[in-house]
């Protein structure tokens, strides 16, 4: 594994170790949140252990560490001055290493159903839609590690937002989506091309559905396709599959031509 894999798996880390230590010292107990397995349509199998008590929305837990593990391995590109390319990897690392960080947080909210993992679910959701932002912006305007700093830190702050009303973490993950599509059509609009483009589409289309299937979890059960299959486990793997998207379509800009002329030429 590169340098800047360690590097970026460290940082990733240490973040929300810092953010899980907040949240069970109690900074955000008063913070709203549902908690209890009647808020899931997905029926309890009593004869399996407690971690897989509602097996499905469990074990979709295992796609994101896979996808994280999984471009944890893969290459950026060839395009770019070898610096650029270093850059561009921890780039990918850190959104690889929060993919592995986020399933065992989201497994452990299934599992446990209490506060504090409910809270750290939510919490740690808004850095990695603020990272397609950073990301994105590091491509625009070249590498600031302070500016990425900036956004993350400003990122995390929001969740402040669920401290003043009951709905504030729905109205700071809405800001965020908004943010990660906004810059990702800025952005494509000056490097992207038409598998970007694509991508870029596959992505907005799988968010989408996280958040539809998320929210009509209980109605869909009304349907025999969503009755053991629940519209809370196919919003993970539209999760998951936003995830990736959103990599194909930033690697995929790291590597346009259009980004780097001068590759280009020779």
């Amino acid at each position: 594994m590169k340098p800047e894999s360690w590097k970026a798996i460290c940082h990733v880390c240490v973040a929300s170790g810092l953010c899980a230590a907040t949240v069970y010292m109690g900074f955000f107990k008063d913070v709203f949140v549902q908690v209890g397995f009647e808020h899931y349509a997905e029926a309890m199998d009593e004869r399996l252990p407690a971690f897989l008590a509602m097996p499905f929305n469990s074990l979709i837990n295992l796609a994101y560490v896979l996808l994280g593990a999984c471009w944890m391995w893969t290459d950026v590109g060839t395009l770019g001055h070898p610096t650029e390319l270093q850059r561009a990897q921890y780039l990918k690392d850190v959104f690889a290493s929060m993919a592995l960080v986020y399933g065992p947080v989201q497994w452990l909210r299934i599992w446990t159903q209490t506060h504090p993992a409910a809270v750290l679910d939510q919490w740690l959701t808004l850095p990695i839609f603020a990272w397609v932002v950073a990301w994105c912006l590091s491509i625009d305007r070249g590498w600031a590690p302070w500016l990425l700093l900036c956004i993350e830190g400003l990122s995390l702050s929001s969740y402040g937002l669920a401290l003043l009303h009951p709905q504030g973490f729905e109205v700071a993950l809405g800001a965020h989506v908004v943010a990660a599509v906004g810059q990702a059509l800025r952005t494509h609009r000056r490097y992207g091309s038409d598998t970007s483009a694509t991508y870029l589409a596959l992505g907005m289309l799988s968010c989408l559905g996280f958040v539809l299937l998320k929210l009509y979890d209980h109605e869909l059960a009304q349907w025999r396709p969503f009755q053991r299959l629940t519209g809370h486990f196919w919003s993970k793997v539209c999760d998951v599959l936003q995830f990736h998207f959103a990599f194909l379509f930033l690697t995929n800009l790291n590597t346009s031509p259009r980004l780097h002329p001068k590759e280009k030429m020779h």
